[in-house]
């Protein structure tokens, strides 16, 4: 599957990705998310939690695994970062739980072979000042990045798919 690659002049375009990408997720889907420390993986949630109507504070679970959230779909933040590919039972159960949740992962690679299948991977870099790439890959559903990279486009925000570009 090619890529989607947006093109984010700021905090603000990235939480219109966000909020883009959650238009399109249900109860059961899984986003993962990779980027350094400061990326903006907690802006891109944050956007998401507000279009799913998650009312109040949403802040990164660095410190406590995971968060859940209520809303019209209830969404969980799961931060796999400390977890370095350890077997953690709580991390179990939070995903045997997330059925009924969208659920956004951010340092998927922690969670080894044993992590979930996501409907959208999610990769933030750093491009200089506030800008970022964020990369959005599906790996099953072609029509979920065109659906995004047409609203996105939309509101004036870069986003090109990356034909016969690796998604790896």
């Amino acid at each position: 599957m090619s890529p989607l690659d947006v093109r984010s002049d700021g905090p603000s375009d990235t939480g219109h990705v966000g909020a883009a990408l959650a238009r399109l997720l249900s109860p059961g889907d899984v986003v993962v998310l990779e980027g350094e420390v400061g990326a903006g993986k907690t802006t891109l949630v944050r956007a998401a939690a507000r279009e799913l109507g998650v009312a109040g504070p949403v802040t990164s679970p660095t410190f406590t695994l995971a968060r859940r959230y209520p809303g019209r779909h209830p969404l969980l933040h799961i931060d796999a970062y400390r977890l370095a590919g350890t077997d953690d039972e709580e991390l179990g159960l939070l995903l045997d739980d997330a059925h009924d949740a969208v659920t956004f992962i951010e340092w998927p690679g922690a969670l080894g072979a044993d992590g979930p299948t996501p409907r959208i991977a999610v990769t933030i870099e750093h491009s200089g000042g506030d800008r970022r790439l964020i990369r959005l890959v599906s790996p099953a559903l072609r029509g979920d990045l065109e659906r995004i990279g047409d609203d996105l486009r939309s509101r004036h925000i870069h986003a090109e798919p990356q034909p016969g570009a690796d998604p790896g």
